[in-house]
């Protein structure tokens, strides 16, 4: 299937790997032209290299900043120009006890999660909806709709992401411009293969039995397995394309049926 993405440019946050990375090779397959982000210049260098090799004659590019830093968000923005399609895809997480997590670590999360989209929204939207067309999505997380007692800064900051995804679609009435969400399952993302190894060495089991009795315990699973980035990436891409000019303000899932509401 043509998805019509030849010719678009597109900015991807956190995408030197993971999500984000599988993302950036998905919109360069389909002709995109596509601007990587990270905080360290020479990740990003490296994601650029890779991704030329993967997808031969691609037009990639990076941006080195951290973008829960306004100042540079603003020098990003600045050197970044217009996009055609914004996917919001940075993120941290981690496990920790409620009463231990503390005012530093809620404005960190706040900043990464939840201020990082805003910042860039601010400034890329305005000039989609002059323009009458554009995509912007947001990587959000099933953590998002049922937040984890023991993930409360995650859970609430990617409920702020998919509430303000929401609010920014309204924005974008009678335009050819939408705002979505993609929530996503628990992924076996390069973040959480570190920590499933880390703890797997501490407790002196294969870290593959681990990965499966950590993806058994989400009982409301129905592909009871973690889900690779780059079935993530495959919405992404699809929304981000012309081709879903019908779907605005929407939450829609690749959780691997974790979620248990209808809605």
């Amino acid at each position: 299937m043509d998805l019509q993405l030849t010719g678009a440019r597109a900015f991807v946050s956190g995408s030197t790997q993971g999500i984000g990375y599988a993302v950036a090779a998905g919109l360069l397959r389909e002709g995109a032209e596509v601007v990587v982000n990270g905080r360290d210049e020479g990740r990003v260098r490296d994601a650029v290299s890779r991704l030329r090799d993967a997808v031969p004659g691609a037009t990639v590019s990076g941006i080195a900043a951290d973008v829960a830093d306004a100042d540079q968000v603003d020098r990003l923005l600045d050197r970044l120009g217009d996009v055609d399609v914004l996917v919001n895809n940075v993120g941290v997480f981690e496990v920790a006890p409620f009463e231990r997590i503390t005012d530093a670590d809620w404005q960190r999360y706040l900043d990464v999660n939840l201020l990082s989209g805003v910042r860039l929204a601010r400034r890329l939207l305005p000039p989609m909806l002059a323009r009458g067309r554009g995509r912007v999505l947001f990587v959000s997380s099933e953590s998002g709709v049922d937040v984890p007692a023991d993930m409360l800064h995650y859970g609430v900051t990617k409920a702020g992401a998919l509430a303000l995804a929401n609010g920014l679609a309204k924005l974008t009435r009678g335009t050819g411009v939408t705002v979505n969400t993609v929530l996503g399952g628990p992924t076996y993302s390069d973040g959480v293969a570190g920590a499933v190894e880390q703890i797997a060495r501490a407790q002196g089991v294969p870290a593959g039995d681990l990965k499966d009795t950590l993806a058994a315990a989400r009982t409301t699973s129905l592909v009871q397995r973690f889900l690779e980035p780059e079935e993530i990436a495959r919405l992404v891409v699809y929304l981000a394309s012309p081709l879903s000019s019908a779907t605005n303000g929407a939450a829609v899932r690749a959780d691997g049926g974790v979620l248990t509401t209808l809605l």
